[in-house]
């Protein structure tokens, strides 16, 4: 049950190519399915499928296609899960200046670049773009080199100037982090993820990351927007919807088996974090499935 550990994910194109594109059709596959971030954006269509959404402090379910674009260094979970079947997820990662900074400058960019920025709220486009977009992006790994890269531009361009679509808002937790602050968050993540299901005393965390706990504490919060203890009550929160997905477990024993030893407390949580108490969560997730 439990997630695999979130960490900084460092991603290579394949030679000669700027952008990075995979597909992964029928198979579920899960090696994305743990809480991870990079500075590349991330585009991704799936054509058919069911599983959980997790983005920044995001959380939903789909039951149906998604067309998501998520901007720089803003953590989220892989899509698919063990219910996803007969369908397909098409990923593009990229940087925003993968044409370079000159180029992404030039005034036919504006648009594309208000997209990268609004992107890192999570954006999720509806019916009409996935319509007319999803199959575009599913083709983009029969085009090669400049090719591949005019057609990945014509999507962006479609993307920017849609208003098909709606923000996750899962901003304020996207890290504007450089790559060494972002190997110390990671560091947080992996600890946090080993060891959520018991209390975490701001001591032992500041002493993984060699900081004294007043400077740790200003060091997360201005890397990531939230104290530890919001950011470890999310985690707990996160790994309640996957129990509430997929056992049978009682929500009081949820509580207690995800690290929080009050019950009230739990569902504060879980309701300020999801805008839906516990046994609603588990009613509509049913309702979906069925």
């Amino acid at each position: 049950m439990k997630n695999k550990k979130p960490t900084l994910r460092k991603l290579s194109p394949t030679f000669g190519s700027s952008i990075i594109v995979k597909q992964h059709i029928e198979s579920v596959d899960r090696s994305g399915a743990y809480w991870h971030f990079h500075p590349e954006l991330e585009l991704i269509y799936i054509n058919k499928g069911q599983g959980k959404t997790h983005i920044g402090n995001h959380l939903s379910y789909f039951n149906n296609s998604q067309l998501i674009l998520i901007g720089s260094n803003l953590p989220h979970n892989g899509f698919t899960d063990r219910l996803t079947a007969n369908g397909s997820e098409t990923t593009v990662q990229f940087k925003a200046d993968f044409l370079g900074n000159d180029f992404i400058s030039i005034p036919e960019m504006t648009n594309v670049v208000a997209l990268f920025d609004r992107a890192k709220k999570g954006i999720r486009f509806k019916m009409e773009t996935k319509a007319v977009i999803g199959p575009k992006i599913d083709k983009l790994l029969s085009y090669e080199g400049l090719e591949r890269v005019i057609k990945f531009l014509e999507i962006l361009n479609h993307l920017a100037l849609t208003d098909d679509y709606s923000l996750l808002n899962a901003d304020g937790f996207a890290f504007e982090a450089e790559a060494q602050d972002s190997a110390k968050i990671a560091v947080v993540f992996k600890y946090v993820n080993k060891n959520f299901q018991k209390h975490i005393t701001l001591d032992e965390i500041a002493n993984e990351v060699s900081m004294t706990i007043p400077a740790f504490c200003r060091y997360f919060k201005k890397a990531t927007g939230k104290t530890f203890t919001q950011l470890v009550n999310e985690y707990r929160v996160v790994h309640a919807t996957k129990l509430l997905n997929e056992s049978q477990m009682s929500i009081a024993d949820i509580c207690f088996e995800c690290g929080f030893n009050n019950f009230s407390h739990f569902n504060k949580q879980f309701n300020e974090i999801t805008g839906k108490s516990a046994s609603n969560y588990r009613k509509e997730i049913k309702m979906i499935i069925q």
